[in-house]
């Protein structure tokens, strides 16, 4: 529900007083919204280190049991079906005090979400050269949890039943199944080094509606290798031949600084069933 009025100008007068007291600005007004500048995202992660201190402090006080501890974490859009599961089972056998809030998005929505404080953590993919996530300072914290081949999901029956690779030149005039991208985002689903113009047929941002569509025989889609364990039936995964591999690399990110033992633990769980 959005602000009224008063809570608004509440909120702004708040924002005010906080950046008289810090002696800097710690908010950037965008016509899209309001980002954390620099000084405010070293104030977040301050503030967040002191708050998990005294939690600490807390309970070795008090002797008292540790509460449960909440990890928001931001997904690729494919790595849901893949990771997300088998993730989540493993912490709740592992750290059972831990409770895991999930959303999806684009890599740009995610490092945003991340850089302003309503993520605290970002599963990410990146292709090579693997430049930096963004250009903000101070940088994330960056770790690789995986490396995965792109390969082709096709129909199980026609004309690539019992194959399990494909010469790019075959896939030239092949019907593609793509999602919709942004400006900000390459183009999803067509073969990277695909010669010519890919031919287009349907664009579904839902893995499942696009593996649907592949096995019904109403075209093809890239996918990462590590979807082979989820395929529905009537789909079959090929290697590209005739081209160079396309590698993608999955990312584990954060702010930078020590982070809460309950991030760690989210993490460790990530890196062990990717």
């Amino acid at each position: 529900m959005p602000l009224a009025a008063e809570d608004l100008g509440r909120v702004w007068r708040q924002a005010a007083s906080l950046e008289r007291s810090a002696g800097t600005a710690l908010f950037e007004r965008r016509p899209d919204g309001v980002r954390l500048t620099p000084a405010g995202l070293t104030l977040l992660r301050h503030a967040r280190t002191i708050l998990d201190c005294l939690t600490a402090e807390e309970r070795d006080l008090t002797g008292t049991v540790s509460r449960t501890e909440l990890v928001r974490i931001g997904l690729f859009l494919s790595a849901g079906a893949a990771i997300l599961s088998p993730s989540l089972t493993r912490l709740a056998a592992t750290d059972p005090q831990i409770t895991v809030t999930t959303t999806e998005g684009t890599t740009p929505s995610l490092i945003r979400a991340l850089r302003a404080g309503s993520i605290d953590l970002a599963v990410l993919t990146s292709r090579p050269p693997h430049r930096p996530l963004d250009g903000e300072s101070p940088r994330l914290h960056v770790e690789t949890v995986a490396d995965t081949e792109l390969v082709v999901a096709v129909p199980s029956t026609g004309g690539f039943a019992g194959r399990t690779a494909v010469h790019v030149d075959e896939l030239v005039n092949t019907p593609w199944i793509t999602t919709p991208v942004s400006n900000a985002e390459p183009l999803l689903g067509v073969w990277p080094g695909l010669p010519g113009r890919p031919h287009i047929v349907h664009c579904a941002r839902d893995w499942l509606t696009k593996l649907q569509l592949v096995a019904g025989g109403f075209g093809v889609t890239t996918v990462p290798s590590r979807l082979s364990p989820v395929l529905p039936p009537g789909v079959s995964l090929l290697h590209v031949e005739g081209a160079p591999p396309e590698i993608r690399r999955v990312l584990v990110a954060r702010l930078p600084g020590r982070p809460a033992p309950a991030i760690t633990a989210v993490t460790r769980a990530i890196a062990s069933t990717t």
